[in-house]
């Protein structure tokens, strides 16, 4: 089941109902529950958050309203979406094309690349004997849990360089200094996970290195958002709303994160941690920002600069890839004809603002 474990309903939606419970239903926000596997509520979120900020209002002008939902891992997220226990979730490709490829019918679709970039990294102690990937086939690969990206970026990109893992042991450390002493205490020999992850683990006092990531694999988008096909067709409008809302809030997150993480803090208190002065928590989270935050933005030699695009040339390159990950040739006819894995229908609509005005606001805003 699904962990219920939520961050925080909006105040408008907590205001309307204890104050005008009577009110018709339509004039509330329609409430997007976000599968959040990151297993925390804090400033990695900003490029969501900052623009249901009552200075900002982002979510608010469109009629809609985020709340996030615990969920363990993305495979779990997907899966709550295809059942309806949640509106949204990111889907990793590694995990949402081999569940396309076994049930075709499977109702759940990208809709907005949120992640352009590839976000995956590949951690070792400074003074580790390893250089690359190639060098890590039948190591101890440490992963936040069993569910999690780990094991198909390490997988994925030995499948690239044609080698098979070399009986490589996959074992839970969590995150943050647990997973720093596990690597540390040489309980495993590498930390393979995603950017803001590996991040915690310095912020933590446990210094990284980083491997580079092979070169087919490093040029892949990392995440999608994932709705309910069903969904979809009911509430086109409110999606692009949401949608809309998130693209904004991420370019204005991007020009200016400093003060959408006090923002958040504002909006999320408990979010907050109380162990630390504001100065070095906000000082921790610019630093674990400043792994993430371009990734959120498309590459300045993406063709296609649209907040949320993606294209079926990358579908085709994270199918092929898998393929070889999975160890299955016949896993490109399985999945089909990939346009049904996403949409761009929506794209045009969702980035119908002013961009350049986005990012004049954030350049001047100040709490």
């Amino acid at each position: 089941m699904i962990n219920r474990r939520e961050f925080g309903l909006s105040a408008l939606a907590l205001t309307m109902s204890a104050a005008a419970p009577r009110r018709a239903r339509a004039d509330a926000p329609m409430m997007f529950r976000i599968g959040n596997a990151a297993g925390v509520n804090d400033p990695q979120q900003i490029f969501a958050t900052a623009g249901r900020h009552p200075r900002l209002g982002y979510y608010q002008a469109e009629g809609v309203d985020i709340e996030f939902v615990g969920v363990a891992n993305p495979s779990q997220g997907m899966q709550s979406v295809a059942t309806g226990e949640t509106t949204v979730a990111t889907l990793a490709s590694g995990i949402y094309l081999p569940v396309v490829a076994k049930d075709p019918s499977f109702p759940v679709i990208s809709t907005y690349c949120w992640l352009p970039r590839n976000v995956a990294v590949v951690a070792v102690k400074p003074d580790a004997p390893y250089q690359s990937i190639a060098d890590l086939r039948g190591k101890r690969i440490g992963v936040r849990n069993q569910g999690d990206i780990g094991r198909y970026v390490a997988k994925t990109m030995w499948s690239e360089l044609g080698l098979d893992d070399g009986g490589a042991d996959y074992i839970a450390i969590g995150e943050g200094g647990g997973a720093g002493a596990a690597l540390y205490k040489d309980g495993v020999d590498v930390i393979v996970t995603y950017d803001t992850s590996a991040a915690r683990v310095e912020i933590a006092g446990f210094k990284l290195r980083y491997l580079p990531l092979t070169p087919k694999f490093a040029a892949t988008p990392s995440g999608f958002l994932g709705f309910n096909k069903s969904f979809l067709a009911e509430h086109r409008r409110q999606m692009v709303g949401f949608l809309r809302a998130m693209a904004k809030s991420t370019i204005f997150a991007h020009t200016n994160p400093e003060p959408c993480i006090s923002m958040h803090w504002e909006q999320y208190p408990e979010s907050k941690p109380k162990s630390k002065s504001e100065a070095e928590a906000k000082a921790d989270m610019l630093f674990l920002l400043s792994k993430r935050i371009d990734h959120w933005m498309p590459s300045p030699d993406n063709p296609d600069p649209r907040m949320g695009a993606t294209d079926v040339e990358a579908w085709n390159a994270l199918i092929a890839m898998t393929a070889e990950t999975v160890g299955d040739p016949q896993f490109a006819a399985k999945i089909g004809d990939p346009h049904k894995l996403f949409t761009n229908d929506l794209i045009e609509e969702v980035n119908a603002f002013d961009k350049a005005a986005i990012i004049q606001q954030a350049k001047t805003f100040k709490l």
